[in-house]
């Protein structure tokens, strides 16, 4: 390894192997990357599942003649989760909803405030998306979902760990907006 110190001033010079610390964007970079890829990774793998139970509820019902009760409740569970991972790594691939082709028309530094904006407010949403997942599945708490034995919060789960995704990733997008970059979607 060839480090090249310039006089004796401690700096280091061209070709230096001394590392900088990384920017606060490649640190979420760092985290939000591998996270929305295992949220995509798994929401394959809940339509994989969905698929294989489904199966079991008609392979039950018309070859075993006793349908299995506990297959659908399962399959409306999973159904949330995966909708609601996947509604999160869309947010963070830009994949939602937005009004791109009229931000185009606009200039620079108006479009990035709305960019900005629009950023803020989707985080604004993925907090109420938490509050009210926490709020309505600890009203339910106690209460069990019919042939599973599984408390009723578990379907309020997803909506607690896509908002808080969703925050995360919202705040991705704005510091790439501060440093003037993109955030790269999650499949690169």
């Amino acid at each position: 390894m060839n480090v090249l110190i310039q006089g004796g001033s401690g700096k280091a010079g061209p070709g230096s192997a001394v590392p900088e610390p990384a920017p606060p964007r490649r640190l979420l970079t760092r985290i939000n990357a591998p996270l929305a890829k295992a949220c995509m990774i798994a929401s394959v793998a809940g339509l994989l599942f969905i698929v294989v139970i489904v199966f079991w509820q008609v392979f039950g019902r018309y070859v075993l003649n006793s349908s299995p009760t506990w297959t659908e409740s399962l399959s409306l569970i999973i159904v949330l989760y995966v909708t609601l991972l996947g509604a999160a790594v869309g947010v963070r691939d830009a994949g939602h909803i937005g009004l791109e082709s009229l931000l185009v028309l606009a200039p620079d530094t108006l479009r990035q405030r709305i960019e900005f904006v629009i950023h803020a407010l989707v985080a604004i949403f993925g907090a109420a998306m938490v509050y009210n997942g926490l709020m309505l599945g600890e009203s339910v708490i106690s209460y069990k979902i019919p042939n599973l034995a599984l408390p009723e919060a578990v379907r309020y789960a997803p909506l607690v760990l896509s908002g808080l995704l969703i925050i995360l990733f919202s705040i991705e997008h704005i510091v790439a907006l501060i440093d003037g970059t993109e955030v790269e979607p999650s499949w690169h």
